[in-house]
């Protein structure tokens, strides 16, 4: 039977004794780790700003407008153009352009100063006037309608075509336009020219361009008055040539005409009207040329210009209800020469106007 070796055996002498060997701590007894906290870091506070009071504006002031509010029934014609002063002083330059050249010529188309070899004749002179309305109609027509003679207002006014509002304004313009324009001309004359033709003066020798009736005419100089117009000739021919060269105007500037042409009827239409009443009258047609000429003219024109007023302005108003009569569309507003946007409204239109307390 075997025995251990080390059954029995004693430690040597002197020896100290061996302590045991402690045991590893088991996983049981061992005591948890703790981590180390991390301390918070506290981040200084930054205190915002205070931003600077604005300061107090002043308030709105009181509102004082009053709005007025209406309705435009559908079917309404709407004109919208350039505003009474744009127009009157369209018609002041469109007359003073027709005056100027049209007595310019005649003053030194007159059959006296022909004989001097610087007359055109009576041609000279209705070509001056006829041109000078295109040129006219053509450039100012757009603002205006190119009236430059109360005879066609009053007739544009019966015939639908211009509000009765702006009837005599228009007139005022003419008449101021007219007269500037027998003040350049009469300005011009020069001075030894009346003596020279056999005139008294610068009025005698402007009378030869002054509207007229009897011995006062082109036919009764020429004539050595042997031939002489009545007043009842002069009524009668101003107002038929009138008449005519109105309704001429409304029918090329109707809405369905070829407007584009207008200027140049209207301006020849002129031109024939004067070669009929020249000889007869000195060629009229228009009450704002006719006190044009009588304001630098002698006495006798002032005395016969009521002719020249009545006449053209009851010929005008025959064309105008004519043309008031017959016209297949409605009346519009002043429209002569497409001065105006003209447009109707397709339903009701609620129109909103402000007005200022």
């Amino acid at each position: 039977m075997s025995q251990d070796p080390t059954a029995g055996a004693t430690e040597p002498k002197g020896a100290q004794p061996s302590e045991p060997t402690p045991a590893e701590p088991t996983a049981a007894t061992s005591e948890p780790v703790v981590e180390p906290v991390a301390e918070p870091v506290v981040e200084p506070v930054v205190e915002p700003t205070p931003e600077p009071t604005p300061e107090p504006t002043p308030g709105p002031e009181a509102d004082t407008t009053e709005y007025d509010a209406y309705v435009v029934p559908a079917g309404t014609v709407i004109v919208d153009g350039p505003s009474l002063t744009a127009r009157l002083g369209a018609e002041v330059l469109g007359t003073f352009l027709l005056v100027l050249a049209g007595l310019g010529v005649a003053l030194f188309s007159s059959s006296n100063f022909a004989i001097f070899g610087g007359g055109s004749g009576a041609l000279g002179v209705a070509l001056a006037f006829g041109l000078a309305l295109a040129a006219g109609a053509a450039a100012f027509g757009h603002v205006s309608g190119g009236h430059f003679n109360p005879a066609v207002t009053l007739g544009a006014a019966l015939g639908g075509r211009t509000s009765w509002k702006d009837v005599l304004p228009y007139w005022l313009a003419q008449l101021v336009g007219g007269a500037l324009g027998a003040a350049v001309a009469f300005i011009a004359i020069p001075s030894g020219l009346p003596n020279l033709v056999q005139s008294e003066s610068a009025r005698a020798f402007f009378s030869g361009v002054a509207n007229g009736y009897g011995e006062h005419t082109a036919l009764s100089t020429a004539s050595g008055g042997q031939a002489e117009t009545t007043l009842f000739t002069a009524l009668v021919i101003e107002l038929v040539v009138t008449g005519i060269f109105v309704a001429v105007i409304l029918g090329s500037t109707d809405r369905r005409a070829n407007t584009r042409v207008a200027p140049f009827a209207i301006g020849l239409t002129l031109a024939v009207g004067l070669l009929i009443t020249i000889p007869l009258t000195n060629g009229a047609l228009n009450p704002a040329r006719a006190t044009a000429a009588a304001i630098f003219s002698e006495s006798w024109a002032w005395k016969q210009l009521w002719v020249f007023w009545v006449a053209p302005l009851v010929g005008a108003a025959l064309a105008g209800i004519v043309y008031r009569a017959f016209a297949a569309e409605p009346p519009l507003e002043d429209n002569l020469l497409e001065e105006d946007d003209v447009y109707v409204t397709g339903e009701d239109v609620v129109v909103v106007e402000e007005q200022q307390r």
